[in-house]
């Protein structure tokens, strides 16, 4: 006869190991972010992404209606290439 123990802490525990990766891709799928979405990635205020990158010609933005909106993959990569430059 065989018998199997599990250890129902370290279960619960790689579940929510496991949630929070899943929660963190899904975050990083959005198609596109508004501005407050892009200041809590960059952790800079309205006023400093405007000074530092927003009027760049490269920086991909979209205004419709009165909200600016910003592709979430283009951005990235902008951001990215932006932050290097700065070395």
């Amino acid at each position: 006869m065989l018998t199997v123990q599990i250890d129902e802490v370290a279960v619960q525990e790689q579940i929510r190991q496991r949630i929070a990766e899943l929660v963190k891709e899904a975050d990083t799928e959005l198609v596109f972010w508004d501005s407050k979405e892009l200041m809590r990635r960059t952790c800079m205020s309205w006023n400093t992404i405007q000074k530092e990158f927003f009027f760049d010609q490269r920086f991909p933005k979209f205004k419709v209606g009165g909200k600016w909106y910003f592709p979430a993959q283009e951005t990235k990569k902008f951001l990215l290439e932006w932050l290097r430059e700065r070395r």
